[in-house]
């Protein structure tokens, strides 16, 4: 009896190991996922070669972070708008209109600089609500209603901005272009804090793996091998000590390391990983995106997410805004051309899919890394503003294509 009660148990606790999945099946189901790892290193190797070394020169990291903050920050908004089937193609005249806003009430007004600022995230805030009334609650679509938009704020950012207004606050200016405080000071040629920081982030990676990994076997599910564990941690810890040596020997002798633009960016991309991934919120969007009437069907108040992601929209291009005025030190009416179709770009490039209900955030931002590099490489390279809208609008019609032809051959 007590043989036959052992064998029973041993039977059930054989049923319970979770499966292991092959390295080759990892790499066959996430070929999208890994490829556009794949496709940013490729360009970056592409055009470290043809910039004869210099777009990895420290501070040219440093500056692809900074003149390209306002693609990874409008990238996260315009993620969300995508995967809930919408599209917003008023992101840089709405920069433009608030940058003007801004510079003007801090330069004819005195308004203080962080009154400023909050100022600007308000009339963000309020352009997105306009957006999404018009959207969600009469029912025009996005298309229209953001074309509109384009128009409108655009104007209205000539009327503000005219020419242009200088901008002379150098605490505002300090946002785009300044480090964090070099609080532990300089170990040898390095940045202590950019040092501590990239030491945490590599702890923080193989703890996330790990975790990720026991929670699988805790719940039965598929488990990634042990050795895909490993070379994913390893991967990730050899780019991250690469960046974090370029930003640790970054900027001169009396300051450098981490630009206060990267802590703004890492700390949104968190805050709406997080909401995309672990709030009713998020899957509220992705189920809006995969099937809107059966999110109506399961009670999702449709028209109040429309409402909220392009809520979320106008405060991201705000904080676009800020960050592209203190960067510029003057507002004009021309700031943020085509800014929205860089956002659409990194999306699409990063995996969004044209028809909505599919997108990441760390798809996006490597997305928007990717149109990073190829700008500021071209323009290391000195390369004509012609060519640069060329190869950039060559690189979206391939990456909507891919998506497109990888869901003919799915079906």
């Amino acid at each position: 009896m007590a043989s036959a009660q052992a064998q029973e148990a041993l039977k059930n606790s054989n049923d319970q190991v979770p499966k292991t999945a092959s390295v080759k099946n990892l790499l066959l189901g996430n070929v999208r996922s890994y490829g556009i790892y794949l496709a940013l290193v490729l360009v970056i190797i592409i055009f470290q070669i043809l910039t004869g070394g210099r777009l990895l020169y420290p501070n040219n990291v440093v500056a692809l972070f900074q003149q390209n903050a306002y693609v990874l920050i409008a990238a996260i908004g315009m993620l969300m708008i995508i995967i809930g089937t919408h599209i917003d193609l008023s992101v840089g005249s709405v920069v433009a209109f608030i940058g003007g806003v801004g510079a003007f009430a801090m330069k004819n007004w005195g308004m203080n600089w962080m009154v400023a600022i909050l100022f600007m995230i308000v009339i963000g805030l309020l352009i997105g609500c306009w957006h999404g009334f018009w959207i969600a609650y009469v029912g025009v679509p996005a298309f229209v209603t953001t074309l509109g938009g384009m128009l409108i704020f655009r104007g209205l950012a000539t009327v503000v901005a005219g020419e242009s207004i200088p901008l002379q606050s150098e605490p505002f200016r300090a946002i785009a272009k300044d480090y964090l405080p070099n609080i532990l000071g300089f170990w040898g040629p390095f940045d202590g804090l950019t040092i501590v920081v990239g030491v945490l982030a590599m702890a923080l990676v193989i703890w996330m793996q790990i975790r990720k990994r026991s929670r699988a076997i805790k719940n039965g599910t598929l488990v990634e091998p042990t050795a895909w564990i490993a070379l994913k941690c390893i991967l990730a810890v050899l780019g991250i000590g690469f960046v974090t040596y370029l930003f640790a020997t970054s900027g001169n002798a009396n300051v450098g390391g981490i630009p206060i633009v990267l802590v703004i960016i890492g700390v949104l991309v968190a805050v709406y990983w997080f909401v995309l991934n672990r709030m009713v919120f998020g899957r509220d969007i992705y189920a809006v995106g995969g099937n809107r009437k059966a999110a109506v069907l399961s009670g999702i108040d449709t028209k109040m997410v429309d409402f909220k992601i392009f809520l979320n929209m106008g405060f991201l291009t705000a904080v676009a805004a800020i960050i592209t005025l203190s960067r510029l030190a003057s507002a004009t009416a021309s700031t943020g051309m085509e800014f929205e179709m860089d956002a659409i770009a990194a999306c699409f490039i990063g995996g969004a899919a044209v028809a909505g209900g599919v997108g990441t955030i760390p798809g996006a931002m490597v997305g928007a890394l990717i149109m990073g590099v190829l700008n500021q490489g071209l323009s290391i390279m000195g390369a004509d503003a012609a060519i640069v809208k060329t190869i950039k609008g060559l690189v979206v019609i391939a990456a909507v294509a891919y998506d497109l032809v990888s869901k003919k051959k799915k079906g």
